[in-house]
Parts: C-alpha cells; structure tokens; sequence
C-alpha cells in the first residue's frame, strides 16, 4: 500500500480555527478565516445562538497556534486538510485531522524549524515585534517558537514571519532535549486559575477561549505533558484513579445518563470537592463545588497524567 504523502507547513497566523469541512464556516466566521486574523472581531461578532452552532452543527473541530506545524495532506479550493501531530486522537493515529484555510498556513522544511532551544508564551497573551519595534501580531499563551538568541528584555525567535522578537518576561525557554519542566497536579490548578473568567469556546486551544478539553489538554501541555485532545480520548489513557484518592490537577470525566452514557466533559481536580473548568457556551472558567450538582450524579471517571515533582525548598 502507497504511503500517504504529506507536505509540512506552520500556522502564520495568532490562532487558526480547525473546521470540519471546507463548507462549515459561516458569513459571520469570515473575520476567523483571513490571515492576519481578527480574533476579536470575530468572537464580537457570534452570539451565543452562533457560537452554539460551532458544536451543535459539527462545524469546529480544534484550534492551532502560531508557529505550530502540521501535516497537509490535500488541498481544496483554498483549504489544507491537516493533521495535527502535537493533538492525540482517536479519529487519525497521526494526530488530530481537520481543514484550515491554507492562506492561514505556511511551508516549511523540518530542519529549518528544528532548534536546541524552543521559547514558549507563558502570560495569556504577549506581542510579537519586528527588530525595529513594530508589532507583528499578538501571540496566545502556550505558542512556541524556536529561540535564535535569548538577550537582556527579548528573545529573538524563528517565526513564519522570519527573525522577530518577544518580551523575555512573558516567556519561557526550556531545551528540545529535555522538554518542558513537568509540573506536579498542585500547579496544574495553579495555571489554570489564571484563566478564571474567560469565555468558554467550542474548539478553542488559546487564551482566547477554551473549551472543556481544550483547557485540560493545555493545562497539562504548560505543566510539561501532553494528553489526547479531546475528552473521550483523554479519559482512556493516563492513570485511573478512584473517586477516594483524588488529588488536585486529577482530570474528572462526566457522562451523560448519570455517568452511564456518552462521556461529554472534563474537569481538573481543585481539591476540597471541587473542580476547574470550562462549563460551556456562555458561561467563563470556574471553580465549583460537585456535590449537590448534576457534575456530581454525572461523575464517571478520574485521570492522572501528572506525576510527583520535588517543589524547590
């Protein structure tokens, strides 16, 4: 059997949306498609009656952002099919599969893109700057980008928009060899505080929006590990844990039918009885209690991904 061929590009834009189809955007979706992207814009512009659509109607699968690289695997009328390495799936043993406009995407040689150090955006969110100061575009909390050179206030970074600058304060930079420094559950609540508020987002992987899944896989993803993208996925691996020996940064699933059915979310572990997480369309990133709530007759299931880590004295 002939092996799929593929051709390797990154993300040129701050977050490029992952639709299900070529067909799923809508009129009102055009500021989420052009390259630069008018983030903002664009989630001004959806009611809540839209933004349910995204899920309700199958249109959006994932997020991706900036300098993150994926395999295209066909194109159609200004759309790249991609795979998604860095997204573990289910659905393509690849990574995560979905369409993304391709003027949102470019191409790229591996080895250019290879690197000893990698920066990663560690505030919500930070400014990408030519060498003369001008702004390039606004990058989103967790998007990494090989470092060229670490100076005083910035580090100097590969981009899709050539050498280019970040604050060293919003930034941390860890080694390829070594990955990033894996973080105990404790800190994985802790990172995820950060987010309180913000507005859950069907699909969404940036600090523009996450939805249920998306904040636990990017939560673990800043604490050192990655996970399955989506909840289903992510409720299969890891280590399983009795609903008696939870401890904070634990992944908690809900199931419909009293937690017989179909698992439809996914929280982390606060401690105390309570959870972290993104509830759903219009309502923000919260702490809550279980008991006394449908989350606590929908409980199904709990999973570890963290592991102990030695807290600096």
């Amino acid at each position: 059997m002939l092996e799929e061929t593929h051709e390797n590009y990154i993300v040129s834009v701050t977050a490029a949306t992952v639709w299900t189809a070529p067909t799923s955007p809508r009129e009102l979706d055009e500021p989420g498609l052009s390259n630069p992207v008018n983030l903002n814009e664009w989630l001004k512009r959806l009611t809540r009656e839209k933004r349910l659509e995204l899920c309700d109607e199958n249109l959006v699968q994932s997020q991706l952002l900036y300098g993150e690289e994926v395999m295209v695997t066909d194109k159609n009328n200004g759309w790249a099919h991609v795979i998604i390495p860095t997204q573990p799936s289910k659905k393509d043993e690849r990574g995560y599969p979905g369409w993304v406009p391709l003027a949102q995407l470019q191409p790229i040689t591996t080895q250019l893109w290879e690197t000893d150090k990698t920066a990663v955006v560690s505030s919500k969110k930070t400014v990408l700057k030519e060498e003369s100061g001008n702004e390039i575009l606004e990058l989103s909390y967790m998007t990494m980008l090989p470092v060229q050179e670490v100076l005083e206030t910035s580090v100097r970074v590969s981009s899709p928009h050539g050498s280019a600058y970040i604050p060293r304060e919003d930034s941390t930079i860890f080694a390829e060899s070594l990955g990033m420094k894996k973080e105990n559950g404790v800190n994985i609540v802790r990172l995820g505080e950060a987010f309180i508020g913000l507005p859950y987002f069907w699909g969404g992987m940036s600090a523009y929006g996450y939805d249920c899944s998306g904040f636990a896989y990017n939560m673990h993803k800043a604490a050192g590990y990655q996970i399955p993208r989506d909840a289903s996925d992510q409720a299969k691996a890891g280590e399983e844990i009795s609903f008696d020996h939870l401890m904070p940064g634990d992944l908690l699933f809900f199931a419909y039918e009293e937690g017989q059915g179909n698992i439809h979310h996914v929280g982390i572990y606060y401690g105390d009885g309570k959870m972290l997480h993104s509830p759903s369309t219009g309502k923000g990133i919260e702490v809550r209690t279980l008991g006394g709530t449908i989350y606590e007759k929908e409980l199904c299931a709990a999973r570890r991904y963290w592991q102990e880590t030695e807290e600096p004295a």
